[in-house]
């Protein structure tokens, strides 16, 4: 059975327009997941690009990517990833196992992440797969004026915080069968750790992209 991965990238983003093609060293935002895929071609079978926008179609072709078309049912802002996913299990006739989420807004990733993450995955046997990333920032709330702090007390160092972590979105694998159930994240899903500049990298607005054009040039570096 089949491991394949699925690159979601509507049209349509408000915040930073046509984000999904814009360029990104010489290649549009969206190519740099479908060919980390390529890349990984021993674990990755097929790539899929889900979208509704025609210019998005033809880029996702040009890397050699295959296109399934997202109905406008299910391109809005507020529609889950998984029901772009779920459309494009529904769309093949192929027999998937696993999938692997690449996030267009996620380009950047280390070279051996995925072979790292999917030997975790096979070895421990898991129905998915997310990473994520340390937090070493102080958090609290603002409650009547006051600050309350939430994960550190105060003059505590920063070193000396309890550790915890955010879902950074360089990667997911889940089983096929439980995106067909809604699910990317199961509860005993496998928290692979990952400690990289990269994981800061959403591109949301264009002080997102400017970061990511910063950080660019240190993922080609030899």
């Amino acid at each position: 059975m089949k491991t394949i991965a699925i690159i979601p990238a509507r049209g349509g983003s408000k915040r930073l327009p046509q984000k999904n093609i814009k360029l990104l060293g010489e290649i549009p935002l969206l190519a740099h997941s479908i060919l980390y895929a390529k890349e990984n071609n021993e674990i990755i079978d097929e790539v899929y690009v889900s979208t509704n926008d025609d210019d998005i179609k033809k880029i996702a072709l040009e890397f050699g990517a295959k296109v399934i078309s997202r109905p406008e049912s299910i391109s809005g802002d507020l529609e889950p990833t998984v029901s772009a996913l779920k459309n494009v299990l529904e769309q093949i006739t192929d027999t998937v196992e696993n999938v692997v989420l690449l996030q267009a807004t996620n380009p950047l990733r280390p070279h051996d992440l995925l072979k790292e993450a999917f030997e975790i995955y096979q070895k421990e046997k898991c129905n998915s797969l997310f990473t994520v990333s340390r937090n070493h920032q102080k958090f609290g709330k603002i409650v009547n004026q006051k600050f309350i702090p939430f994960n550190y007390e105060i003059g505590q160092r920063s070193q000396d915080l309890e550790p915890l972590f955010f879902e950074n979105g360089l990667l997911y694998i889940t089983k096929a069968a439980l995106i067909m159930e809604n699910i990317i994240i199961a509860e005993n899903a496998f928290p692979f750790k990952i400690d990289s500049i990269f994981a800061d990298v959403d591109i949301d607005t264009q002080e997102d992209f400017d970061y990511a054009e910063y950080l660019y040039p240190k993922l080609i570096k030899p």
